[in-house]
């Protein structure tokens, strides 16, 4: 009897029409389950996990002394996250894909051109991670940068403002207070522990810092304050730093300036607005102020630094040489 007599070729057996083995595809259905369940918990999971300790892990940055500082913590701890979870969720469907589709046979495997939901998702996805980084970080940068205005005494939620003049010089800095007649200047290995002159700011209160250059250029760097910024001659400079916590904080040039450039640092140190009045006050009394003769800003280092110029940049010698 002709199996298609009754008008319906339903009657064959299932595997007659694929072609596929009946067994191998009840096999493959929990192949599938078992690989496909580990990815989607991992998938899930990896969030979790890298947030699991702290919801901004640092990855080894600092976390910022400065309200601007953790704004840009928090920007490349984002960023750091979220390129591990891509490499990580990547890096399953590369194992997957290895050990799901291994060589089992010398058969050819079954063919295919294009998958056009595939296809937008993998182009859609990237293009809506790289728009979201995008705009966190324009608004950071937007945040890190905003001043309050030049000369303003408080700011819009009544916290006062500290103004602080710095001048990069080779091979040194110079700290000046307009509002409290206080300048501090020094160069290569003077000031707190040979590290250079040191800055002192008040905590909880906004200090406008005006930064130019005498020379050429150089680089205001705060590793704890996540910031970095120009010193350029002709240029005047304007940023904000709302320090948050009291402490004594590192700080370098980032330009090569010239011969002694690696030894042109400083410090920051940070106190309560009480004992800044105090330092004001102690400073003005031993004569650091602004009308008196200033530390020579020149390119020559002072007699008692440990630093000397190497045989290749000392003084030509009177003798010629012959050819």
């Amino acid at each position: 009897m002709n199996a298609f007599t009754n008008g319906s070729p339903t009657s064959l057996p299932a595997h007659e029409h694929t072609g596929a083995d009946p067994a191998a595809e009840v096999a493959a259905t929990p192949r599938r389950r078992r690989w496909a369940r580990p990815a989607v918990g991992a998938a899930v999971a990896a969030p979790l996990v890298l947030g699991g300790c702290n919801m901004y892990p640092s990855y080894g940055a600092s976390r910022g002394a400065t309200k601007q500082g953790q704004d840009t913590f928090k920007l490349f701890s984002g960023m750091m996250t979220t390129g591990v979870i891509i490499g990580v969720f990547v890096g399953l469907l590369i194992l997957f894909t290895i050990l799901r589709y291994r060589r089992r046979s010398e058969e050819m495997p079954k063919q295919f051109h294009e998958s056009i939901p595939i296809e937008i998702l993998y182009t859609g996805i990237p293009v809506l991670v790289v728009a979201f980084l995008f705009l966190f970080t324009v608004l950071t940068e937007n945040n890190v940068d905003a001043t309050v205005p030049v000369n303003a005494t408080v700011t819009s939620t009544g916290t006062p403002v500290e103004h602080v003049r710095v001048t990069a010089f080779q091979w040194g800095w110079r700290f000046s207070y307009p509002d409290h007649n206080v300048s501090i200047a020094g160069d290569v290995t003077n000031g707190p522990g040979g590290h250079g002159p040191q800055m002192v700011l008040p905590v909880g209160e906004t200090v406008q810092v005006t930064l130019v250059s005498n020379d050429v250029i150089h680089g205001f760097y705060v590793r704890d304050f996540n910031f970095s910024r120009y010193a350029l001659p002709g240029v005047t400079n304007f940023f904000d730093l709302d320090i948050l916590h009291t402490g004594t904080y590192a700080g370098q040039c980032t330009q090569i300036c010239g011969l002694y450039h690696t030894e042109m640092l400083f410090s920051v140190k940070a106190v309560t607005p009480a004992a800044f009045q105090t330092w004001l006050s102690g400073e003005v009394a031993a004569g650091h102020t602004l009308q008196r003769e200033p530390q020579s800003e020149a390119n020559t280092p002072p007699p008692y630094t440990h630093v000397t110029p190497s045989n290749a940049l000392a003084a030509p010698s009177s003798k010629k040489g012959s050819l």
